[in-house]
């Protein structure tokens, strides 16, 4: 594979084809055995095996056949043939095989000519194409379509060679007088194409001088002319306006591949308000008329990209990126809130949350698949919005805290600590969010979820009606106590028992109901429950408190973490409620559950025995109900929220660090030249190139032009070869282009000696195989 090859057929070497069957094949006159003997000796060829001797039984038995699948398998072979010798001269047998080219050229079958066209565009070898020019030049005037566009493909790739245009001199001349002369979109496309390969400054001749049916060409021949105008401008920025323009009229194509290239040439050329709304506009489009997934990321990738460039113009089109949403996919999803939470501004906040908000309850009532990662998404976003912007936060709160109880955990996550950083930011909604969380605090499933709730409980409970709800919710998602009984007789507990002995037990649940008028109301009832005692351990959520659930499951953190809560209420209710026996009666009931939860995690009957940590944070909070200082309680009631607060404001800190990090900053050298906009002469110009070249100028005096970016990043793709203390010092640049990696070495000769015949050896290993072997070198001491 180290030759150019442009044909890769599979091979199987399994059962390898015999040269001197193929030679026989080829001699007969079977039609069919000489078609699979072509197609053998092309698959050796291909694969490395040498047959030189099949060449001239080709010549004298395949060359002159009529049938043309036979002539298409013998350009084919031609094309994978070695046609020079060791020397790099041309094969005498050769000149036969122009001969048939030439006949071809000239035959009557428009097939058999248009195969030879494009096997002559594959070919690189000047004295094979010299005779043939004047045949191609002919072919420029056949009557079907098919025949000319492969004479200018052909005539294109001739004159590409290095001395095509000595073969070709008049060869831009010919195909500006077919482009205009010509109807047929196909040749014109090609016609086109070799005047912008070729001859450039034709081709925008061309193009001005029919710059009024532009937008009527075909579109291959429009994404040419994008192409062309991409050229022109980066060679000559001063006359871009005038191109734009054109760009402008093609976004009205009804092909969508050149409305996207439309749009990117505008990106890529303009910095004028006007172009870059054509292109955001022309974004938004596609994103909405395309099914395909992967047009759509594309498209988010590139408005992303202008996003950072021109935000000002971004912000506008917020909503049209929003409705991307409609979309299933979770990556197009994903991608266009984090767009979209870059654009929030004070004046689009409100129709941002509003339209999450819909989102969001969208997934409430619709259950499709991955609804639980999608409303999570949404639920970040909300926050984000909220954080940023907190006179939101108030319409999306309340609507968030229905999701504590969510199946997918992550999501409950996200709102419950949502709700814990708004309800320390937002003072006036917190009696509204601790009544909320009160009412649907029954729901909650998740253990972590129940954490972070009951932290915001012991938190922010401050009146006597909050502080009693508050644990009078503990009490009723624990339930009754002691969690288990202990026979009479001292035999093990009755609820480990394997008796099948059936109890009857009273759980009070306290829910909220919605009345007619849509509000809600705290509805409480007792319901009776027979179950056996060792279902009553294992708990399930049917029928018992999720906190009875989570801990009679082992998670004895999470007993701590009530524990924690209840001894915080109680601590705020002796510093606000005025009447003590009521709050040594709640005190008592509080320590009567930590002490239950510590039997129950003691018990050598209970399968998930206590861990020390919790073990140890329950009994400090019962020693600290039965005595405590005013030190301490400082440090429960204030100091823990006080590091709550110092945890946003450092992460506030950190967001806006972050903000200033990423922000581009453009330097401009004081000897710059500036142009003023006032006296920039406008006759000849319309707004859009006015606007332009403001841009521009603009662009120059902040030294965006001027940028170093490209040099610091080749920094890093060098690699040392060899020590800096090793007599000769080698490192390598390093370009990965495709499937090709080309290696740059620079090599110092640090001794006082010449070095001569200096050889760099490369191994490579796996697939990877050396092209171009280093020649040796004589390097003077201290030089390179």
């Amino acid at each position: 594979m180290e030759k150019s090859c442009s044909l890769l057929i599979h091979f199987d070497k399994a059962t390898p084809a015999m040269a001197n069957e193929i030679k026989q094949a080829l001699e007969s006159n079977d039609v069919e055995a000489k078609i699979d003997a072509m197609k053998k000796a092309i698959l050796m060829i291909l694969n490395g095996e040498s047959v030189p001797h099949l060449f001239i039984t080709i010549i004298r038995y395949v060359l002159t056949s009529e049938d043309h699948v036979i002539q298409k398998l013998l350009l084919l072979y031609l094309e994978t043939l070695d046609k020079t010798d060791s020397t790099g001269r041309m094969l005498p047998a050769m000149i036969l095989v122009i001969q048939n080219l030439r006949n071809n050229l000239q035959h009557s079958n428009e097939y058999i000519r248009g195969v030879c066209l494009r096997f002559l565009c594959r070919v690189t070898e000047p004295e094979l194409m010299e005779p043939l020019v004047p045949s191609i030049i002919g072919n420029l005037d056949h009557r079907h379509s098919f025949v000319r566009r492969n004479a200018v493909l052909a005539l294109m790739s001739i004159y590409s060679l290095p001395y095509g245009e000595q073969l070709l001199d008049h060869a831009p001349e010919l195909i500006h007088q077919l482009l205009v002369s010509e109807l047929d979109a196909s040749v014109k496309r090609n016609a086109f194409l070799m005047l912008f390969n070729c001859a450039q400054f034709k081709a925008v001749d061309y193009l001005f001088n029919n710059i009024d049916r532009v937008s009527d060409w075909d579109g291959q021949m429009q994404m040419i002319v994008l192409e062309l105008i991409r050229k022109v401008c980066r060679t000559n920025r001063n006359e871009k306006g005038k191109y734009i323009q054109i760009i402008i009229s093609l976004l009205n194509s009804p092909l969508t591949a050149v409305i996207y290239e439309c749009a990117n040439a505008l990106m890529s050329l303009s910095s004028a308000p006007t172009a870059i709304r054509a292109a955001a506009n022309t974004y938004c489009q596609l994103l909405l008329s395309q099914s395909d997934n992967n047009v759509k990321l594309i498209v988010l990738d590139r408005l992303n990209e202008l996003k950072s460039l021109h935000r000002e113009v971004m912000v506008e089109m917020i909503m049209d990126v929003l409705r991307a949403l409609s979309s299933p996919s979770l990556d197009i999803r994903r991608k266009t809130i984090d767009i979209v939470l870059d654009l929030i501004t004070p004046k689009n906040v409100d129709e941002v949350v509003l339209m999450l908000k819909k989102e969001v309850m969208k997934t409430q009532s619709v259950e499709i698949e991955k609804n639980g990662e999608y409303r999570q998404m949404l639920v970040q976003g909300i926050h984000s919005c909220a954080i940023k912007f907190p006179e939101v936060a108030s319409t999306v709160v309340l609507l968030l805290m229905d999701f504590l109880g969510d199946s997918n955990v992550a999501s409950a996550i996200d709102v419950i600590v949502f709700v814990r950083e708004i309800t320390e930011t937002n003072p006036k909604l917190r009696v509204s969010i601790i009544t909320r969380l009160l009412d649907t605090f029954y729901q909650i499933r998740a253990a972590r979820v129940c954490s972070c709730a009951l932290w915001i409980l012991g938190e922010y409970c401050f009146s006597i009606p909050e502080v009693g709800s508050g644990i009078e919710t503990i009490r009723q998602c624990i339930g009754d106590i002691p969690f288990f009984r202990a026979s009479e007789d001292g035999e093990a507990p009755n609820v480990l028992k394997g008796s099948q002995q059936v109890s009857s037990i009273t759980v009070s649940s306290r829910r909220p109901a919605i009345l007619a008028d849509g509000t809600y109301a705290t509805q409480s009832a007792a319901i009776e429950t027979t179950m056996s005692p060792r279902t009553l351990i294992q708990g399930s959520p049917g029928f018992v408190g999720n906190l009875r659930s989570l801990i009679l499951s082992g998670d004895f953190f999470l007993g701590a973490v009530v524990a924690c809560t209840l001894t915080k209420l109680i601590l705020r209710l002796e510093d606000v409620h005025e009447f003590k026996p009521e709050v040594n009666k709640l005190s008592t009931e509080a320590l009567l559950i930590m002490v239950s939860m510590l039997q129950l995690g003691q018990s050598s009957y209970f399968p998930h025995p206590i861990d020390n940590d919790s073990y140890d944070r329950i009994v400090l909070c019962i020693r600290l109900l039965c005595n405590s200082t005013n030190e301490i309680r400082k440090i429960w009631l204030q100091s823990c929220r006080e590091s709550f607060v110092k945890m946003l404001a450092d992460k506030q800190l950190r967001e806006i660090e972050e903000i200033k990090a990423n922000a581009q900053i453009s330097h401009a050298q004081p000897d710059d030249l500036i142009d003023f906009y006032h006296l920039k002469g406008r006759k000849g110009m319309s707004q859009l190139e006015l606007e332009d070249e403001v841009q521009d100028d603009l662009k120059r005096a902040t030294g965006e032009f001027t940028k170093d970016g490209k040099d610091a990043n080749k920094l890093n793709r060098i690699l040392q070869l060899t020590g800096f203390s090793d007599p000769v010092y080698a490192e390598a640049f390093v370009t990965v282009h495709h499937y090709d990696i080309v290696l740059d070495v620079t090599i110092i000769n640090r001794t006082k000696l010449t070095l001569q015949n200096l050889c760099l050896e490369l191994a490579t290993m796996g697939d990877l195989k050396l092209v171009e072997h280093p020649q040796n070198y004589t390097l003077a001491p201290r030089s390179s």
